[in-house]
């Protein structure tokens, strides 16, 4: 168990297209479908393929299977919806709740 008090808040969120700027699968681009908030990682579709060696069961045939592992987030750059090029984020009150906001063209993200 962690011994920090709150989940960090983090830039990206479960359904982002986002952009990865580094390691082995630099430059590809998936959706976010799962983010691991206490290590700080995501697992994003069709980036970071691994190969899973599975031991075969009585409803398993068993096998290598590729799958997402997950990466950093610090690796990952949302990708602007409009634009489609990747953007940091940025965090502003608006109507008394916290949005995130493009840094690249200023526009607020769903």
């Amino acid at each position: 168990m962690s011994s920090k008090r709150f989940a960090p808040k983090l830039h990206i969120k479960k359904g982002d297209n986002v952009k990865v700027i580094a390691g082995a699968s630099k430059g590809s681009t998936g959706e976010v479908l799962l983010i691991i908030p206490d290590k700080n990682r995501a697992i994003v579709s069709g980036v970071n393929i691994v190969k899973k060696h599975v031991k075969a069961q009585n409803d398993n045939p068993g096998g290598i299977n590729e799958m997402e592992a997950p990466i950093h987030i610090s690796n990952l750059m949302l990708v602007e919806p409009k634009t489609g090029e990747p953007t940091r984020i940025g965090r502003k009150i608006v109507d008394g709740k916290s949005v995130r906001y493009s840094k690249k063209s200023g526009e607020i993200i769903k």
